[in-house]
């Protein structure tokens, strides 16, 4: 078998308070192979988007967090490298698709200004005109028909689901190892992220580019992931190849998320809630150690 490519053992995570740190990650431990799409799931406040924070570098320099555990890229011990060493990988060999993607372009500077920027990452010396130039390519193969219009408009002048698309654009337009996508397609309608993530499975398989998928949408999961961490209280409580993961789980936690997701058909909503209490019961408090009322 081949080495992972993503490997984090024990990873801990403590943010200073009035008190000292308090510990919102304990001991996170998960792997993600070459190729390999897998995902990380849990409620909101579970430690999903701080773990995909760290990978990529952005929590270190906050001197209110402390960090520990190991984090290994393709072997490289990635908190051995220096900041700067991490700003390379970052937009190069490792990226990251943010949940509102109108919040994370830039609204004063043109597409392809901020397209330029991406693409220079792996390339610094690459002339303007043909980076707008490959800009525009990759925009096309986000199904994006008129490129050169994209590229000349402000973030503002753009659908939701057009500047979704090209986040994903800019995202793989380095063709990194690894792309983060934390809750792609959230803040857009049902038809638009489906559309989204259809495109975004496309795009990675293409590539052969490795996947952390951060969702609390099983429903896409189910469709997406080779393999699933449940993440509960900055805890993983189970983990294990999605389809086994769905017939069988073993976690009550994981459990209670399937029995909470919404169904087409039969019992309705009603059965839901009760299912979810029904398997939340015998839940532990992970503080005290003893059974959640």
């Amino acid at each position: 078998m081949k080495p992972p490519l993503l490997d984090i053992q024990d990873l801990k995570l403590g943010f200073k308070g009035w008190t000292g740190y308090i510990e919102v990650l304990h001991g996170i431990s998960l792997s993600i192979g070459p190729g390999e799409r897998v995902a990380l799931v849990g409620e909101s406040g579970s430690g999903k988007s701080v773990t995909a924070r760290i990978v990529l570098g952005l929590l270190q320099s906050l001197r209110s967090s402390r960090i520990g555990g190991k984090l290994l890229f393709d072997g490289i011990d990635l908190e051995a490298l220096s900041e700067a060493e991490r700003h390379r990988l970052r937009g190069t060999r490792m990226s990251m698709i943010f949940q509102d993607p109108t919040s994370s372009l830039n609204p004063v500077y043109r597409i392809g200004t901020q397209f330029i920027e991406v693409l220079r990452r792996a390339a610094p010396g690459l002339p303007r005109q043909a980076a707008l130039d490959r800009a525009a390519e990759i925009l096309a193969e986000v199904a994006i028909a008129e490129p050169q219009r994209v590229l000349q408009s402000y973030p503002f002048q753009l659908s939701g689901g057009m500047n979704q698309r090209v986040m994903i654009a800019m995202a793989l337009a380095n063709e990194p190892d690894l792309l983060i996508a934390d809750e792609p397609g959230t803040a857009l309608d049902v038809t638009v992220q489906a559309q989204t993530l259809d495109l975004m499975r496309r795009l990675v398989d293409q590539h052969n580019t490795a996947v952390l998928f951060i969702s609390h949408n099983l429903g896409v999961v189910r469709e997406f992931a080779d393999r699933v961490y449940v993440i509960y209280k900055g805890r993983i409580v189970e983990h294990g190849p999605t389809q086994a993961l769905f017939d069988d789980p073993r976690h009550a936690y994981t459990r209670a998320l399937m029995a909470a997701a919404p169904r087409l058909t039969g019992g309705g909503i009603p059965d839901i809630v009760e299912d979810s209490q029904a398997y939340l019961a015998p839940m532990q408090d992970h503080t005290t150690g003893e059974a959640r009322p």
